[in-house]
């Protein structure tokens, strides 16, 4: 699989980096305009830029719906724990924050370099990669063929084989870097590791008013659909609606396994009362890029 190769650094003084976004700098802030596809990296000032780390989603550290109403997470102790795990594996220490998650300066140490492998940025301008520390295997700014081995290397598969992260599968991911990462996610599953020794996701979760929305785990995404529905619904908890929004919300995927197409994850969504659950595995869907 072909990536751009951006060698920098992470730096997180003053942002508010979780579990699979965090900012980047590159040593040449003109390596952004490398990026293919139809989004331009947004960068700042210095020429740093978020990270959205491909193809994993960790809990929800400080989401706000589009709906509005205030800013939610999920179950504090496996979000935080993600976010922290991240920052230690790209080589910063003792991070401290703010209460709004904000990292207070200065850091130790203040940058940790790294590079990243991309084929694009997100909609929110933010540069959706694959997440390496120290050298890069080429030279900044050229195309890397990336293999299963050099995946291994990555924040990515890390926070995936620790049990920190859900896999989150867009379609302009290869095949076989994704099905390297479902190993890894089966592995951390049957060890019980970390989220899944308490994923509700397709096995039933709670869901209450906001600001908590569910003191279960489940997968990200749902979280997500779940506090815009709830905001938008004046925070009462009842589903009897939540189907009918989510097939508004038209989000398009593949059920992998079938290789079934379709729109709506009302589809692969179950209510009951104030219980919800998916019918598909997180690993088995394979979702168009918005």
């Amino acid at each position: 699989m072909p990536m751009l190769l951006i060698q920098g650094v992470y730096r997180i003084a003053g942002t508010r980096p979780d579990g699979d976004t965090v900012r980047f700098v590159p040593d040449d802030p003109a390596d952004w305009d490398l990026v293919p596809g139809p989004h331009h990296v947004r960068r700042n000032a210095t020429g740093g830029a978020n990270l959205r780390l491909e193809a994993i989603d960790a809990l929800e550290t400080h989401y706000r719906p589009p709906t509005g109403g205030p800013v939610l997470h999920q179950p504090a102790p496996f979000a935080d724990e993600a976010s922290d795990e991240l920052l230690n594996w790209l080589g910063f220490q003792d991070v401290q924050r703010k209460p709004d998650k904000t990292v207070k300066a200065p850091t130790t140490p203040p940058d940790a370099p790294g590079f990243i492998l991309t084929r694009g940025a997100d909609k929110y301008g933010r540069c959706v990669a694959l997440a390496g520390r120290g050298a890069g295997p080429a030279a900044s700014g050229t195309q890397v063929g990336v293999t299963t081995a050099m995946l291994k290397k990555t924040a990515n598969h890390h926070m995936l084989a620790t049990g920190l992260a859900f896999p989150t599968y867009y379609r302009s991911f290869f095949p076989e870097l994704r099905t390297e990462l479902t190993k890894a996610v089966t592995a951390a599953r049957q060890a019980g590791k970390k989220i899944w020794s308490v994923d509700r996701t397709t096995s039933g979760a709670e869901v209450v008013a906001p600001p908590t929305i569910s003191q279960d785990v489940v997968l990200p995404k749902l979280f997500r659909r779940l506090a815009e529905y709830l905001v938008l619904n004046d925070g009462d908890p009842a589903l009897g609606g939540f189907r009918d929004f989510l097939a508004q919300k038209a989000d398009r995927f593949t059920i992998i396994s079938t290789t079934h197409f379709t729109t709506g994850l009302d589809l692969v969504v179950e209510v009951n009362t104030t219980k919800v659950k998916m019918t598909e595995p997180p690993e088995n869907l394979l979702f168009d890029e918005g």
